[in-house]
């Protein structure tokens, strides 16, 4: 723990330049006191450092010296991709290895481009959740994590809606979609395909001393994008066509009901748009909350089942 300290000193020194004790204390979680101790120890090691009192005092390393241990950890490793990602970093238990492999990252750059480096961060900030959405942090993330990491199989319980189901797996990958996370697996079976399962509905894990096994060519970041747009396809399925007032147009777009209008703005504003749900109740529950905004023109189904829930809501208030 004490030489991964003196190293991580390190690498804040050549890559921020002067720092006053507090601010490593602070950045390493320590006191100022073992902060002072390990400069004495890497001055004593060769190492030339050098501090300064005063108002603008710090520690610094001699001008145009750097250091070459920046070889990184398996978990920094591991890490290294979410760096930009934070919160994703800390569910899957990578936060402090993300932190250090960033650090040896920017300690690795030449020193006329980390003043660049840091201004990109500061400038391009990535957040997975949508609005109104709270993290979903599953109870068995970090251990699945590990076995998708290791290749080991796994047996679960899961909660799907056709009820508990259980499943030996072989995990292939992890995902995280607007804040949820997914896992990618294949069911233990000779004709199995892989599958997605959403981890917040496990409900029991185990992981299994047998190696997983993994298809041959298996492209994560593919199986996503095509297996997303079959699930979007298939899932809205029941078209209706409305009129839309400016305003609803505005906020079914910010919705992202509809990407871009699909008929000529009238006078007033409005347009007429071709849409699909999941079902007609999916589409009564929705259309319902733009109140007036919104005149739904086909089917005629739906027309009714709207005046009947209207008529109910009138009836309450």
């Amino acid at each position: 723990m004490q030489a991964s300290r003196l190293l991580a000193i390190l690498m804040l020194l050549q890559a921020r330049g002067r720092q006053t004790a507090p601010q490593l204390a602070a950045e390493l979680s320590v006191s100022v006191r073992t902060v002072l101790r390990d400069i004495d120890q890497l001055s004593a090691a060769g190492v030339p450092v050098w501090g300064q009192q005063g108002r603008d005092g710090g520690f610094q390393l001699q001008s145009g010296w750097s250091t070459q241990l920046t070889g990184m950890t398996e978990a920094e490793s591991q890490a290294l991709l979410l760096a930009g990602l934070p919160q994703a970093a800390a569910e899957l238990g990578l936060g402090q290895a993300a932190t250090s492999a960033r650090l040896k990252l920017l300690a690795s750059v030449p020193s006329p481009y980390r003043a660049q480096s840091a201004r990109v961060a500061q400038r391009l900030h990535l957040d997975p959740l949508d609005w109104y959405r709270a993290p979903d942090t599953p109870a068995f993330l970090q251990p699945v994590a590990q076995a998708v990491w290791q290749g080991q199989r796994l047996k679960v319980r899961y909660e799907s809606w056709k009820g508990l189901q259980q499943r030996t797996l072989d995990p292939l990958g992890l995902v995280l979609k607007a804040g949820a996370w997914y896992m990618v697996a294949q069911p233990v079976g000779a004709k199995a395909q892989p599958r997605t399962y959403r981890l917040a509905s496990l409900r029991a894990l185990t992981v299994l001393p047998d190696p997983g096994q993994r298809p041959r060519g298996f492209d994560l970041p593919q199986f996503w994008r095509d297996s997303s747009a079959r699930f979007e396809a298939e899932l809205r399925q029941w078209p209706v066509r409305l009129r839309a007032s400016a305003r609803a147009v505005g906020w079914l777009r910010n919705g992202r009901l509809i990407n871009t209008p699909q008929s000529e703005a009238a006078a007033d504003g409005s347009q007429v748009l071709e849409m699909a749900f999941e079902s007609e109740e999916a589409a009564a529950r929705q259309l319902l909350g733009y109140g007036p905004e919104v005149e739904v023109l086909a089917p005629a189904s739906l027309r009714t089942r709207l005046a009947a829930l209207a008529a109910a809501v009138a009836a309450i208030y």
